[in-house]
């Protein structure tokens, strides 16, 4: 049986984005081509469908990493603020675009809420990625 960690990260999240739009429930919302994923970052991002691709990629990370909450993914999804000649320092990753990708996907049946834990993949969400694993590994 083929699952998440027999294929490639970026083939996976791409595919998944790939189907994530054809759900009724996942939608990329009018605002999101203005902001921007983090307050270390200087523009927004480039891509029409950004946020399918982030929705994907937090499907994946629950599905591997377990169960987290809003303020943990804001962490995973981290960037570097450059402070010019000072230090680097770490930046959390938007919010409210973790959250809203988190309710949309909870919306489609793919993850629910677990009690102190955050979110956690359900099952429709576990077989909905390793049947898309298996036909990225199919080729």
């Amino acid at each position: 049986m083929v699952t998440v960690y027999d294929v490639r990260p970026n083939q996976l999240i791409e595919a998944v984005a790939e189907e994530l739009k054809e759900e009724e429930e996942v939608e990329q919302p009018e605002w999101s081509q203005f902001v921007k994923t983090s307050s270390a970052k200087e523009r927004p991002p480039q891509q029409d469908d950004w946020w399918y691709m982030r929705s994907a990629s937090l499907l994946r990370k629950l599905y591997t990493k377990g169960p987290m909450g809003v303020n943990r993914l804001r962490r995973e999804y981290s960037d570097r603020r450059d402070r010019g000649h000072k230090p680097d320092h770490s930046r959390p990753a938007g919010g409210k675009i973790i959250r809203k990708a988190l309710q949309q996907l909870e919306d489609a049946g793919f993850i629910e809420k677990e009690e102190g834990e955050g979110r956690k993949i359900t099952d429709e969400g576990r077989s909905f990625l390793d049947d898309i694993a298996k036909k990225v590994k199919e080729g």
